[in-house]
């Protein structure tokens, strides 16, 4: 497949402007058209697009795929198919003068880029584009070098169902994602990690191109003293497995007083034998994306080891821990963590999970606080007033109350994060809000009354004005 140049970038960016001007705001139909497109595409083509990501990560569970990349994906295209026609309404608003006009009208912004990365190939490509389509946009899309086979189908399949001027898969490694990041696009989609989300916006920022920044971070979970401890436990274990942990979602380290502590181990113990049993030589287990992600998981077990922490494998027994040919890690607990190891400083982006011990509900909140804020927090707990105070006193990109991960497949949630975790939201109306420019309009009246009041001469105003600024 062709890897595109610099110099293809810019032309190609060119072209699809002037399409986009020429051809003028898409109409309801068209947009439409280009979302089931999208869900034929991935329908059409679903054998094909899971071998090729099970390929790029060695080994991947291929019901994870169908339920992430396919399923969820259709879902949410076919939720904007649905419901673009009414996204697209101009909004009235109140005039300020009788006779005069005012409304809202929902431009498309133009040519939007769309990064997207390796751990959802074919859902974070295309969520973007679902608001991006439905607000009447075209689209570059970057998929990850990380998963060249899958990219290169997408590169393949995509002309097939899309103009050039509609959607074009640019392909390169890292230098060239980086000049796609430096184009003057009309919008930037990232997602990624907050190190590359830097010098993304950093590129954007040279032409003043409004960023959306997916960026992940570290998701807490905090179990409180009145949750049902063995269900909390199995349901973040569920999210922490599930895609061998390679989500920017996923639960990042959990929270817990010393009193739990005990049974934890053996709750999680007992999870992972009864719904996985091995993980090696499991078909619903998945691989760890590469060589070097796999060596970095390596080290922060070491790492965590080194500075006192407690290692836990929840392998069957006589199972291997790790397997660097099949790049297969088991789920880890990693007890006694601490802030001076890389595990509680970094993004996991795998089966490891710290545990650190709390002295309860305010301390849980007093440490998130402290941090930089994450893409989700996770409370269980079955107070409402606790619920409430969590809710009220820490900042996430979503909160997810007695379970993990729930609101991404709510299509009318926004989906985005805050802070380090990321800027703008994106999924279903949000999306459809992101990627279009809400224009002011107002057709003045034939008095033209608010026109009239700024006219010269204003001496005889001005006591009538002065009179009102007084007033109580």
């Amino acid at each position: 497949m062709k890897k595109h140049t610099h110099d293809d970038l810019q032309t190609i960016l060119d072209s699809m402007k002037r399409a986009h001007l020429a051809a003028g705001p898409a109409s309801e139909a068209l947009r439409r058209d280009r979302l089931l497109r999208s869900i034929r595409l991935i329908r059409e083509n679903h054998q094909a697009l899971t071998d090729a990501m099970s390929a790029d990560f060695y080994h991947r569970s291929q019901y994870q795929m169908l339920i992430t990349d396919m399923l969820t994906t259709i879902k949410g295209l076919q939720h904007a198919a649905d419901h673009v026609g009414e996204w697209m309404k101009p909004q009235p608003v109140e005039p300020i003068a009788p006779g005069m006009k005012t409304w809202i009208e929902n431009q498309p912004l133009g040519v939007v880029g769309v990064i997207s990365p390796w751990n959802f190939p074919i859902n974070l490509a295309f969520a973007p584009l679902a608001g991006v389509f439905a607000a009447g946009n075209t689209a570059m899309l970057k998929p990850s070098e990380l998963t060249p086979r899958t990219s290169d189908l997408l590169a393949e399949l995509v002309p097939r169902y899309f103009q050039p001027d509609e959607l074009v898969v640019i392909q390169g490694d890292a230098d060239i994602g980086q000049a796609f990041s430096a184009l003057p696009f009309d919008h930037l989609v990232f997602t990624g990690s907050t190190a590359v989300g830097k010098h993304v916006m950093r590129a954007a920022a040279e032409n003043l191109v409004p960023v959306t920044l997916e960026l992940g971070g570290k998701s807490p979970v905090f179990i409180d003293q009145d949750a049902d401890l063995e269900t909390a436990l199995a349901r973040t274990l569920t999210i922490k497995t599930f895609n061998a942990g390679q989500i920017c979602l996923s639960p990042d380290y959990l929270l817990v007083t010393e009193q739990q502590l005990p049974a934890l181990i053996e709750m999680a113990r007992r999870f992972v034998a009864d719904t996985y049993g091995h993980f090696q030589d499991n078909p619903d287990y998945t691989s760890i994306i590469s060589d070097r992600h796999f060596a970095r998981l390596q080290g922060l077990l070491e790492d965590a080891k080194s500075r006192g922490a407690t290692v836990i494998s929840l392998a069957a027994e006589g199972e291997a821990d790790l397997n660097a040919h099949t790049r297969k890690i088991v789920p880890h607990l990693v007890l006694g963590a601490t802030d001076d190891m890389a595990i509680m400083q970094e993004e996991i982006f795998g089966p490891l999970l710290p545990v650190k011990t709390v002295g309860g509900f305010d301390d849980a909140v007093a440490y998130i606080n402290a941090h930089p804020r994450p893409l989700a927090a996770y409370y269980f707990g079955n107070s409402e007033a606790r619920q409430t105070a969590f809710m009220q006193q820490t900042t996430s990109g979503a909160l997810v109350i007695n379970d993990v991960m729930t609101h991404a497949s709510v299509d009318d949630l926004p989906f985005g994060g805050v802070g380090a975790s990321g800027m703008g939201a994106y999924h279903g109306i949000h999306g459809f809000r992101t990627f279009t420019h809400a224009k002011a309009v107002v057709v003045q009246s034939e008095e033209g009354a608010s026109n009239l009041r700024l006219r010269a001469p204003h001496q005889e105003g001005l006591a009538t004005l002065l009179a009102m600024l007084r007033a109580e």
